[in-house]
């Protein structure tokens, strides 16, 4: 390994930001989102030189809105993608017995059989789960790390989700997959394990233009233009990839999650699977989550226009997760209850499909006219496989010589942060949180810390209540450094 460490801070950053100006690295990477940030360690991991620039902060996109789950692929063995499924699976075990078992825990998921789930959707869902388990032993997963897929009683089914009906429940069919921490948190540490290996990570960064040698990029922060030099580019900036490329065509998805506290579903200790009308390959997950919350979701809706900075759920699409949840339960949750809601939008090629929810989520990776690779779709199971594919190009294309991708037995950097005291009562968040998202993993603002690093923010009441005490602490943290 480079001797570099894995601190990002705003005094690496501006020390890395002239060499960055100056120097010829191998691989210039644009995007800081988990494809851009793997595709970083994959090329730091064979010994490449290389720079990786993002607009705003580490998984400011896509990646900090997903399911935060590390997923088999189920719904893709119900629409017959097997070899999509077989990769999820692949990749889920890598992440979850070498590379980062410390970020990820096995999830029950709990399909209940009541009357609103037909006994085709039923039988689907057990057969799903049962072709998923056959994947689980083809990757050699070990039952202890994921639990093979059974049927369960009622009496068992209420005690992993007490809010659910039990009028008429008869059951259900209980499976495991993999949950991460946090989204964001896997980001910041796949760019952090790059950086320990002496990748630059070079946050409010934006590229202009991009070239098969590099770009032209602004530093947001002061205004500098910049011109990074590189032997090969790799385009990762997800559904902004086509204002950089204009070969490709988007047709963006957007994917919405509301927030809930776990008290409104009795605090559930297992995620409860809830079939779409009529679907045996799109559902409604409610998915417990650190803080004693639960997300539910999600939508696959067109988002036709101009790439917005954030996607902002829809009212239509939290209505549809209510009443799609509320199916299920004995107490409907209501409107007033949701804490927050967020949404992604998913980066995929346009293939002419009726709806969205018919495109591949195989991912693409093709080198531009201009002589860059770009790297998109996929999903965030999958991105270590994206980065090595993405990398492969990149240097098969530029003549780079370069060894084998080695990260399918590299360890991510663990988080260690001392324990103290919460900053503000009901709100799980530390002085030291705030401290080492500073210090060690590259926030640069108080909303990169509550947004991207903590997740408070994911409730606009606590956001609201820690803001000043955070904001405090950033602003000496950020002075200390210098």
């Amino acid at each position: 390994m480079n001797s570099a460490s894995a601190a990002l801070n705003v005094a690496r950053r501006r020390a890395e930001l002239v060499r960055a100006a100056d120097d010829v690295v191998d691989l210039l990477v644009v995007g800081g989102g988990i494809t851009g940030a793997g595709v970083a360690l994959d090329a730091a991991a064979r010994g490449l030189t290389v720079t990786l620039i993002e607009a705003e902060d580490l998984a400011f996109g896509t990646s900090r809105f997903s399911s935060k789950l590390i997923h088999g692929g189920l719904r893709y063995l119900a629409t017959g993608d097997v070899a999509t499924a077989r990769e999820s699976a692949e990749e889920r075990h890598l992440l979850m017995t070498a590379i980062a078992p410390h970020l990820i825990r096995p999830l029950p998921q709990l399909l209940p059989f009541v009357p609103g789930v037909t006994l085709r959707q039923r039988a689907a869902g057990a057969v799903g789960m049962t072709m998923g388990d056959l994947l689980r032993l083809r990757t050699r997963t070990p039952r202890a790390v994921l639990p093979h897929p059974r049927l369960i009683g009622r009496h068992r089914a209420l005690t992993l989700a007490p809010g659910l009906d039990p009028s008429g429940l008869r059951g259900g069919m209980l499976s495991f997959d993999g949950q991460l921490e946090d989204d964001a948190r896997l980001v910041v540490a796949v760019a952090r394990s790059a950086a320990a290996r002496g990748a630059r990570i070079l946050t409010r960064v934006r590229a202009v233009s991009l070239h098969a040698t590099g770009a032209r990029a602004v530093d947001t922060l002061t205004g500098d233009t910049l011109d990074i030099r590189a032997r090969s580019v790799v385009n990762a900036t997800g559904v902004w990839a086509g204002t950089l490329d204009t070969d490709l065509t988007l047709r963006p998805s957007r994917g919405t999650h509301i927030v809930l506290d776990a008290a409104d579903l009795g605090h559930p200790s297992a995620a409860i699977t809830i079939p779409h009308a009529g679907s045996i390959s799109r559902y409604v997950f409610a998915l417990p989550q650190q803080h004693g919350r639960v997300i539910v979701g999600l939508t696959d809706e067109d988002a036709p226009g101009a790439v917005p900075r954030v996607a902002t759920p829809t009212e239509q699409e939290i209505g549809f997760l209510l009443t799609s949840l509320n199916s299920v339960l004995r107490t409907p949750v209501a409107r007033r209850s949701v804490r927050g809601a967020f949404a992604g939008l998913r980066p995929l090629v346009d293939t002419g499909a009726d709806s969205t929810a018919d495109i591949s989520r195989r991912h693409l990776v093709t080198v531009s006219e201009a002589g860059f690779v770009t790297v998109l779709g996929g999903k965030l199971t999958t991105y270590r496989r994206m980065a090595e594919d993405a990398v492969d190009l990149a240097v098969r294309t530029r003549r780079i010589d370069a060894p084998p991708s080695p990260t399918a037995t590299l360890r991510l950097v663990a988080r260690d942060v001392p324990r103290s005291e919460p900053l503000v009562g009901g709100v799980r968040i530390t002085r030291a949180d705030v401290e080492y998202s500073v210090r060690e993993e590259g926030a640069l603002s108080t909303d990169d810390v509550l947004d991207r690093r903590t997740r408070i923010g994911l409730v606009d009441d606590d956001r609201s209540r820690a803001y000043a005490l955070v904001d405090e602490i950033v602003r000496e943290t950020l002075h200390i450094l210098g």
